[in-house]
């Protein structure tokens, strides 16, 4: 009876050690991120991030959303081949272990540094590849990051309503002003200041969430256009009804880029993933290979 608990016992004895190589999944991480950062850097210079504002010249916006993603794809290939492969090959070695076990582990290291670089990307690298990936579209605006970005998207439409008519652009010289007329300026340019404010207030509510201006909004926006601008009430509201067709035409343009966008990132994402577990395997089986001279045979898959 004795005997047959220590057989027993024998058999479903586990080796005591982890079969996660911890130090080699973070070096792989580590590498991958670094040159996915690189990679990223480098197609920012070569023009990725960038879309020619003339219709005639540059890369068009369906060329550089194309372009882009395939060539996401590639950084995310490349950056996580090598990140799986020297997760694999700095792995701790494992002895007894059945060859299909080892495979799996292998794989695994590969998917972990893979996940591993995803997170450090994501987390601690989000805020440079960003400024990479977008300063070369900024520097086409001619101006910087911090003033491109304090720019509120309404506030370019509220502009436009407001824009003087055709036939106040270049009013007649007017006599000198008296300090009577200047008080008056002064209250109308108030006043101007306080409907912009209101119209930009009632803009950016109505159009929060992807809606539309309202039936009752419209006409109220058309009439303040109407007094501040000197147009005629059909012609404001012509221009109200432009304007919002315009913002919503680009909210739903920049909606779609930003769908296109995401498949581009789950693919990348997907193909960095079967990239960094094949390289881990790779990297594994020499891991484990033997040195004949200055040839290394690796271990058989």
């Amino acid at each position: 009876m004795e005997s047959d608990l220590r057989s027993t016992a024998a058999i479903v004895e586990v080796p005591s050690a982890s079969g996660v190589s911890w130090a080699a999944i973070a070096a792989g991480a580590v590498a991958g991120a670094a040159l996915a950062l690189l990679l990223i850097a480098f197609g920012a210079g070569l023009g990725l991030s960038a879309v020619s504002p003339w219709s005639d010249s540059g890369v068009s916006p369906t060329t550089f959303s194309i372009g882009t993603g395939i060539y996401l794809i590639l950084v995310a290939v490349m950056s996580s081949a090598i990140g799986g492969y020297l997760a694999g090959r700095l792995r701790t070695k494992w002895v007894g272990i059945h060859s299909n076990e080892v495979f799996f582990r292998d794989s695994a290291h590969g998917f972990l540094a893979w996940a591993f670089a995803t997170l450090i990307s994501a987390t601690a690298l989000a805020s440079t590849t960003a400024y990479l990936a977008g300063g070369a579209a900024v520097g086409i605006a001619g101006g910087s990051a911090q003033a491109v970005q304090s720019i509120n998207p309404p506030q370019i439409y509220v502009d436009k309503l407001f824009r003087p008519a055709a036939d106040m652009q270049n009013p007649a010289p007017a006599p000198a002003a008296t300090n009577t007329d200047q008080a008056a300026a002064s209250s109308n340019q108030a006043k101007s200041a306080e409907a912009r404010a209101e119209i930009l207030r009632l803009w950016t509510a109505d159009f929060r969430n992807g809606e539309d201006l309202s039936a009752d909004d419209r006409a109220y926006v058309a009439r303040v256009v109407a007094a501040q601008t000197g147009m005629s009430q059909p012609d404001a509201q012509k221009r109200v009804d432009q304007v919002a067709n315009d913002a919503k035409a680009t909210a739903d343009k920049a909606r779609k880029g930003a769908a296109h966008l995401s498949f581009w990132l789950t693919a990348a994402l997907l193909f960095g993933a079967f990239a960094a577990s094949l390289a881990a395997v790779e990297g594994g089986a020499l891991r484990d290979g033997t040195w004949n001279d200055r040839v290394l045979t690796p271990r058989t898959i």
